[in-house]
């Protein structure tokens, strides 16, 4: 089982950018497919990339593809959302979810059921 705890949240400008980070805890970091997702106020929540346990696969909703990427560090047992070039629409929670299940399985069922979730960290982007 992982736990995750994300941290890097925060207010910036339009334009701006952040970087988020999501500490993992359990030995099986390094097998886990992990992503982020977040929820804006009165919205259901929404994915918004996924990351293979290699890093080779990466998946990105087209809201913010071109503009977030998301990476992982295995021997720090660390994955990363960097969000540049931020918009209003853009401010939510956001979380960090891992889950055992194959990323290129969750690509071809087009089901994003993470098992693990963090508490979330808020991004306010101001206009």
């Amino acid at each position: 089982q992982v736990h995750s705890d994300e941290s890097g949240g925060g207010l910036v400008q339009a334009g701006g950018s952040l970087r988020l980070s999501c500490a993992a805890s359990g030995r099986t970091f390094s097998s886990y497919t992990m992503g982020w997702f977040r929820q804006a106020p009165g919205k259901e929540r929404e994915f918004v990339a996924a990351i293979s346990w290699s890093a080779y696969n990466t998946y990105y909703a087209d809201s913010v593809k071109g503009r977030f990427t998301i990476s992982r560090d295995n021997a720090k047992n660390t994955a990363y959302l960097q969000m540049n070039s931020l918009k209003s629409e853009d401010t939510a929670v956001y979380y960090c979810a891992a889950d055992p299940t194959p990323l290129y399985q969750m690509q071809v069922a087009r089901s994003w059921n993470f098992g693990a979730w963090g508490q979330g960290t808020q991004v306010t982007v101001s206009s």
